[in-house]
């Protein structure tokens, strides 16, 4: 997904879902007119299918990194869980 021309930064975590137990949902920081559909659209494309976006595409201001750099996926994890309440 990163290696979108539209996408600055990428971060995928999993979500629960009821029929498979848990599904990969991206968060991106975007510039240019991309859109969800675009990107699930182009990571069905170019990755094998275990790694499809099923739980979705959502956009971001900024993907939540911790002092030494490192993604924290339970702040995405808390909004993707609360997006699907």
């Amino acid at each position: 997904m990163i290696s979108h021309p539209n996408i600055d930064e990428a971060a995928v975590i999993g979500i629960p879902d009821l029929e498979a137990g848990e599904v990969p949902e991206a968060f991106a920081v975007r510039h240019g007119g991309v859109t969800s559909e675009e990107v699930i659209e182009f990571v069905t494309r170019n990755a094998p299918p275990p790694n499809n976006l099923s739980g979705g595409a959502e956009f971001v201001d900024e993907i939540p990194k911790s002092c030494s750099g490192k993604i924290v996926r339970r702040f995405l994890k808390e909004k993707g869980i609360k997006k699907r309440l």
